[in-house]
């Protein structure tokens, strides 16, 4: 057999016409552009298989349901839509919801989470794969995720680098500040709206940096869908006109800009207005005028722009003067009188309460009374973000030092999420993405820098000089081979990038000559070099440990199903949510009337398919104070409101008996206040405070006490008793002794009451078929009567009429014929 030497091994490559080395029928650097390419592709396909099983842990742990409140509307509008079709879904009219008034679904919902679904659904089962639309509604969210993770891997991409692109991927595949939006079950808006978001500002700073038309109609095709997934798309529509803004600002306006944007502006405000629930809302209310101002703007500028090519200086200089007073008058003056005519729509209240904190509290106390509307915390920053929100200002620094078009970009995102997150918790949200691209940035640069390695980027490949360095590469041999640094671009990449700057990190790498003439870098020493690396291994372990953990226990919980621990550490799970509808369902009329309050509207329609007064939709503030004034009544005047809205049951939720935090006694204030804003002269809100405290003891307020949320609450609470070391009625939310104990119900009934008192159903009482009296009834004094005596007599006595009228007989007058008669006789 004959033996081969080992200079003659790496005699296969051979030298391509043009000069590049060349294994088999492959060049070497086709061959390193692949297992780059498929290195890529392997990274992004693990991002969304985390992405997509740490999502999981609410199927797993309890099982696959629709979580939370407004999710079960949306799957109920999703069911509609798949069984009628999607014409109908437009026309459907709720007549179970906010009763008596109903709800036009088509025309008050965003309808791109029904319709990807039911696209979905309908695939499915078009290719014999039969699955139920609940199982798509709860699986959609964890989906999605990964077309978020693989959208921002783009948007990274294109901001910064491919290595910056790939950890911003992992990051939000498993970051909680997206998972609390998009775990299973969480049928949600957001599930869907994330991905459309990222995707739309990828394709802008895509289409800023190449002035291409096609990547702007992309763009508004993204706008589009974005729209009609949620209420989210004003931020959009805001921030890339507050963009082109910066960069007229800095000087940076060119063919490119002024292309792209009014491509954008025109046809996504097409698109936009297409959705039912937008209509002509971007040409009418205030939150698009900035859209449409920048849009002039840039016609302006390149109108004048027009005109200075064609004009002396001089003139042009007058000219710009006054077309630049007359432009801005003009505008101002149309907003102001628009505005006046009713035109255009003044701010919301919603937006007002972004900018200050107490509007909300003061003017629309139903916005202030949602949990997630309230101002976000630095522990919520730290739970959600974890060590990314460390990290998030190096990136902003990087950036600042880059400076480009799309830096401009995403700072000013960056600035603008940073805030209105801060006055929101639900924001952090729309913070999430720009943290982990930032974050992203900050590590790769890092890394990059501590290992000496240039950005990972397809255009830049590093050829041996040698066919055995070309050998010893592909054959992983452990010598390594000294590569020369030659850049090939790729015929399908266009000139344009290679103008692209070197990032930050390659930049702070200097080089000097050595005494034989060769290039060396400084780097650090190899102690510091990699005890970064290591450092900066264990900040990411842990933050995959605390991802992970914070999904499992804080996100994946239902909130129909409850968890706790028993003495002996096993879990215990509470279905009292659960129990009480499916006891609506299945023992009231299928047309009785349920009033509860808002939070707890969606989940009764969905479980128990009954009619409801209001819900989470709150789009009638005076039919939820109504009911806000029933509650804060005596039962008394809570009854003649109840007969007057003709309701059958009434729902509440307590949680004294096991320490439920979420009840309605917690909710009760803003009852109060809501009720008070549209009923000041029945509803004041002191009347319920006792010396400025809300108290449910013995030193509650008289009102407090006597008022229908307290006794429906209350109700034979005070018959139970924990221990032999705890008083009768101890509140075990509240850690107090009820004060009001023993009373009954007048009007109402005790229909069902969950097995941990969880959830409290009562039954109005109908009209008695004979009220009584509202006068005392007369009474006869018989003290003052003369004694009756009895003379016995043989014969029957006989009866007396006292005060017996008289008749007197008078004589008797002859009876005389008429007249005729007697002349007849003469």
């Amino acid at each position: 057999m004959a033996m081969v030497k080992e200079d003659e091994e790496p005699s296969a490559t051979q030298s391509s016409s043009n000069g590049e080395q060349k294994i088999g029928r492959w060049t070497v650097g086709s061959l390193i552009d692949g297992s780059k390419s498929l290195l890529i592709f392997l990274i992004l396909a693990l991002a969304w298989f985390l992405g997509f099983s740490s999502r999981l842990f609410s199927v797993l742990r309890f099982e696959s349901i629709i979580h939370e409140f407004d999710p079960w509307f949306n799957y109920r509008a999703t069911a509609q839509l798949t069984e009628h079709g999607f014409y109908h879904f437009l026309n459907w009219f709720d007549e179970t919801a906010w009763y008596p008034l109903g709800r036009i679904v088509g025309g008050t919902v965003y309808p791109g989470l029904m319709v990807t679904s039911g696209l979905i659904h309908f695939v499915l089962n078009s290719l014999n794969i039969t699955i139920h639309i609940r199982d798509v509604c709860v699986f959609l969210a964890p989906i999605f995720s990964g077309l978020t993770a693989i959208a921002t891997y783009l948007l990274t991409t294109e901001i910064w680098n491919r290595g910056a692109g790939l950890l911003a991927a992992c990051f939000i595949a498993i970051v909680p500040g997206y998972i609390s939006r998009s775990v299973a079950g969480s049928y949600d808006n957001e599930g869907i709206a994330i991905f459309a978001l990222m995707c739309t500002y990828w394709l802008w700073v895509k289409s800023v940096k190449t002035g291409s038309v096609f990547w702007a109609v992309a763009c508004s095709i993204s706008y589009f869908y974005m729209v009609s997934a949620w209420g989210g798309y004003v931020f959009i529509i805001n921030l890339i006109p507050l963009h082109v803004f910066f960069l007229l600002l800095m000087g940076r306006f060119s063919n490119r800009v002024y292309v792209v944007y009014t491509t954008f502006f025109i046809l996504g405000l097409v698109l936009s207005m297409q959705v039912p629930f937008v209509g002509f809302q971007p040409l009418r209310t205030s939150e698009h005028m900035a859209a449409i101002g920048v849009f002039l703007l840039l016609q302006a500028i390149a109108f004048l722009t027009f005109l200075r090519s064609h004009l002396p200086l001089p003139i042009f200089k007058q000219l710009f003067v006054l077309l630049g007073i007359a432009a801005a008058g003009a505008v101002f003056v149309g907003v102001v009188l628009l505005t006046y005519l009713g035109y255009v729509a003044p701010w919301s209240g919603r937006f007002y309460s972004l900018y200050d904190t107490n509007y909300a509290k003061i003017h629309i106390p139903i916005i202030s009374s949602v949990a997630e509307h309230q101002p976000t915390t630095w522990l919520a920053f730290f739970r959600d973000l974890h060590i990314l929100v460390i990290a998030f200002p190096a990136g902003v620094w990087l950036c600042f030092r880059k400076l480009s078009d799309e830096c401009v970009f995403v700072l000013i995102y960056a600035v603008t999420a940073s805030y209105f997150s801060g006055v929101m918790v639900r924001l952090i949200l729309t913070l999430t993405p720009v943290v982990c691209v930032m974050a992203a940035i900050a590590f790769s640069s890092v890394l990059e820098k501590q290992l000496g390695a240039r950005p990972l980027e397809l255009d830049t490949v590093y050829v041996p000089t040698t066919t055995a360095d070309a050998y010893n590469i592909l054959t992983d041999d452990k010598t390594t081979a000294k590569a020369a640094k030659v850049s090939r671009k790729k015929k399908d990449r266009q000139s344009r990038e290679s103008e692209t700057t070197e990032t930050a990190a390659a930049e702070e790498v200097k080089e000097t000559k050595s005494s034989s003439g060769e290039k060396q870098t400084k780097r650090a020493t190899f102690p510091l070099r990699y005890g970064t690396i290591a450092l900066l291994c264990v900040f990411l372990g842990m933050f995959a440990v605390h991802c992970t953990w914070t999904t499992s226990y804080m996100y994946s919980g239902p909130s129909v199903i409850l968890e706790s621990s028993n003495s002996d550490g096993s879990r215990r799970i509470l279905d009292d949510f659960r129990e009480g509808y499916y006891w609506l369902r299945q023992n009231t009329h299928p047309q009785a009337r349920i009033m509860s309050w808002w939070d707890y509207g969606y989940q009764i329609a969905g479980f128990a398919n009954r009619t409801t007064l209001v819900d989470n939709n709150t789009w009638n503030n005076s039919h939820i104070a109504m009911v806000g004034k029933a509650m804060s009544s005596n039962e008394s005047a809570a009854y003649e409101i109840m007969r007057s809205l003709d309701v059958d049951y009434v729902l509440v939720i307590f949680g004294g008996q096991i320490g439920y935090s979420g009840d309605d006694i917690n909710k009760f204030l803003w009852m109060v206040r809501i009720a008070e804003g549209e009923h000041p002269k029945d509803i004041r809100e002191p009347d319920y405070f006792t010396d400025g405290q809300f108290r449910v003891d013995s030193a509650g307020s008289k009102t407090m006490l006597n008022c229908l949320m307290y006794k429906l609450c209350y109700y034979r609470f005070g018959e139970v008793q924990h221990g032999w070391n705890s008083p009768r009625g101890y509140d075990h939310t509240r850690g107090v002794e009820i004060g009001h104990k023993d009373f009954e119900l007048t009007h109402l009934e005790e229909a069902f009451t969950s097995e941990h008192w969880l959830v409290r159903i009562y039954k109005v009482k109908d009209l008695d078929n004979r009220q009584k009296s509202k006068l005392s009834p007369r009474k006869t004094n018989r003290k003052n009567l003369p004694k009756y005596k009895r003379v016995k007599t043989g014969s029957r006595p006989r009866g007396n009429v006292k005060d017996k009228l008289s008749i007197k007989k008078g004589k008797a007058r002859k009876k005389t014929g008429s007249k005729k008669a007697k002349a007849a006789k003469k």
